[in-house]
């Protein structure tokens, strides 16, 4: 279900980025218009001027009215230049709006095969919702078990936030003793000569994401009634002045890959294809929006699911 919102995610912000650039092209469209409509202005005047000098009425006129072999051939100059310039203005200006109105037809294309991946994207996603509810209607025969299972867990996510909050306390105390090496943000070498990502510079995000432990989880949701994956990262990182896309595929492209062994607070973990995120804090664990039905909490990397479907992380500079 997950990977489903994701990609619907997706194609909304495609669609978005299409819509933009069909507005930007509709305006272009329109100063075209507006320009050739002013050269042709132009062009008329000049004819005018040309074709009624002297109170004359044709070209042959206005050339045989010179008064000299030097005014004859400056008159000829003079209109076969106004001339050139005014067709070569014409022919610029419908040139740029003839290639206005490809691209315009171009992103009208565009723009109604996006409409048809996101009502596609949006019927797998309501498709998969039925088949929740089938699940859930199963699982309301064991809710004593599952009242159960959620305690223990909501016991467990508070040990964790508690370990997490004690883990914050002592990275900024000894932050403000000192810091850490190679606090200048650029990539250094191991002795092996192998690459080390530069240091994390949002470990902030971390706290940010910690307030909002037990919200629950909702389609497409990047408020704090309620989030997806990507949504609650999102969010979390807006609040420090970082703006992120609301989509796990679109931001697996930002920052920099960070290998496991280098992973810091602050860093994006990404899990199933890409259809699954979070935000790693330190100690092998990660705080996330985990599906339907659960809400934002504390997870392991090392949990099997998390283990075998684990893609890889970015670092957000």
């Amino acid at each position: 279900m997950e990977r489903a919102v994701e990609a619907y995610d997706l194609a909304n912000v495609k669609l978005a980025r299409i819509e933009r650039d069909l507005k930007r092209n509709r305006f272009e469209l329109g100063v075209a218009r507006s320009n050739l409509t002013h050269a042709q202005g132009m062009l008329s005047r000049r004819l005018v001027a040309i074709y009624v000098s002297d109170q004359t009425s044709s070209t042959l006129e206005v050339l045989l009215g010179a008064s000299s072999l030097d005014d004859l051939l400056s008159r000829i100059d003079t209109v076969n230049r106004v001339s050139d310039q005014d067709a070569r203005v014409i022919d610029e200006v419908t040139a740029f709006k003839a290639q206005i109105k490809r691209q315009k037809a171009a992103l009208d294309q565009a723009h109604a095969a996006q409409k048809k991946i996101v009502a596609q994207r949006a019927a797998e996603k309501s498709r998969i919702e039925s088949q929740l509810a089938e699940r859930r209607a199963l699982l309301s025969t064991i809710r004593g078990q599952i009242a159960h299972l959620k305690a223990e867990e909501e016991a467990r996510q508070a040990r964790l936030a508690a370990q997490l909050q004690a883990r914050v306390l002592t990275q900024h105390t000894t932050s403000d003793a000192g810091g850490t090496a190679n606090s200048l943000g650029v990539a250094a070498s191991t002795p092996e000569g192998t690459t080390v990502a530069p240091p994390g510079r949002y470990g902030g995000v971390v706290g940010v994401a910690m307030q909002y432990l037990g919200v629950p989880y909702v389609y497409g949701g990047a408020s704090p009634s309620g989030f997806d994956c990507s949504g609650l990262v999102m969010y979390a990182y807006a609040q420090l002045g970082v703006s992120l896309p609301h989509s796990s595929y679109a931001q697996y492209s930002l920052g920099v890959a960070v290998s496991r062994d280098q992973l810091q607070p602050g860093d994006l973990v990404f899990f199933n294809g890409l259809g699954h995120e979070g935000i790693y804090i330190g100690g092998g664990q990660f705080i996330h929006a985990p599906h339907t039905g659960d809400v934002v909490k504390i997870s392991s990397l090392s949990e099997s699911w998390y283990a075998s479907t684990y893609v890889g992380a970015r670092r957000i500079l």
